[in-house]
């Protein structure tokens, strides 16, 4: 272990999902292989090619925020409130910080897409009106650092305030961007992880335009997301967020804070290759997956279960597969690799993240978490899926994949925390 940086601690965990809207209902739904996907209620999607999607059930943003507020917010922004407030809970922290403290405290909250609802809303508008003048929030409410700043306005963070926009990648890269700052000593506390919220008829029209959702499952949306499966016929689009509390480890033991877990490696690489599929030969994986390891200074064979990205594509899944052959050899038949995705869809830039929380109740709980709907193997597919029904296992070190539109790729590596 490198100890000339500073070492960074899990504290606290806050999770909006098609599961639930606790870290408990996401990880209970997750652990006892539950969907949480329907047919989309949010409009009417009569008509379109699929007519399904994760979306998160029985939210009210007047729990979290001020009614007035929440309506000049993207579902995006709402959902980060929520979850960064659970996270804060959880790790026995009060807000607003004080002064002294506070620019101490930072937030990185990424998203893949950000409020498009809202510059779309105000666009028409806009344009019905045939107006020179717009709403005053018709910017604000989609930019898509907002949710990182509201996040950041609602506990008084002053510390370092960033967002990435890296697709899919988004939440993986996040968590790991953060920890870069508190092992550099610029915070000692990091809100960080990835959000969304943009179910609506142009983000469904517009992936069924490049082929990339199921449209034979409408009717058994439960059997639609089903990765390295052989009748997989593309990823079921979803919303969420994920939120988790890092901290510097002496920080985190001085006020006595639960840890849960330590961050040991993160990297992202690129593909350089196709805006929208993977590099047939995987080396932006293998890279990823080899950085992040080589960050964390783990022998690939400590590894004890990978969270896989996992999409549910054709495409995808055998390449995923192939990488994560070429990077542990024939130790790779021996470690779990499930998919989240498979229960919860994917939630574009909020994956990572949640995918992160995920990882860290395997290394807390023992349970590593099935691959819902494996039913028939796709022969290009032959690692151990755990398919179906979650497994006890004492998991020290997990790793996580978010692979991205654009050729963006990201890896974060956890161990179970030890003094």
């Amino acid at each position: 272990m490198n100890t000339s940086r500073k070492r960074v601690v899990v504290t606290g965990l806050g999770a909006i999902t098609p599961l639930g809207l606790t870290v408990t209902e996401f990880w209970d739904g997750l652990s006892n292989s539950r969907s949480g996907i329907n047919r989309i209620t949010q409009f009417d999607a009569t008509g379109f090619d699929c007519q399904i999607a994760g979306e998160v059930k029985g939210f009210d943003p007047a729990k979290y925020m001020d009614h007035k507020e929440a309506r000049r917010m993207a579902r995006c922004s709402q959902f980060a409130i929520a979850a960064a407030k659970d996270a804060i809970g959880d790790a026995g922290l009060s807000y607003p910080f004080e002064d002294a403290m506070s620019e101490r405290v930072g937030v990185l909250i990424g998203t893949a897409i950000g409020g498009f609802e809202k510059g779309d809303e105000a666009v028409n508008e806009f344009r019905s009106k045939k107006s020179v003048r717009a709403g005053p929030f018709a910017i604000t409410g989609c930019i898509p650092n907002a949710p990182a700043f509201h996040v950041a306005r609602t506990f008084l963070a002053h510390g370092p305030l960033l967002t990435l926009v890296t697709a899919c990648a988004t939440g993986t890269q996040s968590l790991g961007e953060a920890t870069e700052i508190i092992r550099r000593g610029a915070a000692d506390i990091m809100f960080a992880g990835g959000t969304e919220g943009i179910i609506g008829d142009f983000s469904i029209a517009g992936f069924s335009g490049m082929k990339a959702l199921p449209i034979h499952y409408n009717d058994a949306p439960e059997k639609a997301s089903r990765p390295f499966d052989k009748d997989r016929e593309g990823f079921v689009f979803s919303e969420g967020c994920g939120v988790v509390v890092l901290e510097e480890l002496e920080h985190a033991k001085a006020r006595g804070a639960k840890i849960y877990c330590e961050v040991v490696g993160a990297a992202a690489s690129s593909d350089a290759f196709h805006v929208a599929q993977p590099d047939p030969s995987a080396q932006g994986a293998i890279r990823s997956m080899t950085w992040a390891l080589r960050d964390a200074q783990v022998d690939p064979k400590e590894v004890g279960y990978i969270n896989a990205h996992g999409s549910s594509t054709p495409i995808n899944d055998p390449l995923e597969t192939m990488a994560i052959k070429k990077v542990f050899g024939e130790a790779a038949y021996n470690i779990p690799v499930t998919s989240t995705k498979s229960m919860i869809g994917h939630p574009m830039g909020a994956s990572g993240a949640l995918e992160a929380i995920a990882c860290i109740k395997t290394i807390e709980t023992g349970v590593i978490h099935p691959t819902l709907n494996l039913d028939t193997p796709d022969p290009e597919c032959d690692l151990d899926y755990v398919p179906n029904v979650a497994r006890q296992a004492n998991v020290r070190v997990t790793l996580s994949n978010s692979f991205g539109l654009g050729g963006q790729n990201a890896c974060l590596v956890l161990r179970k925390f030890e003094n």
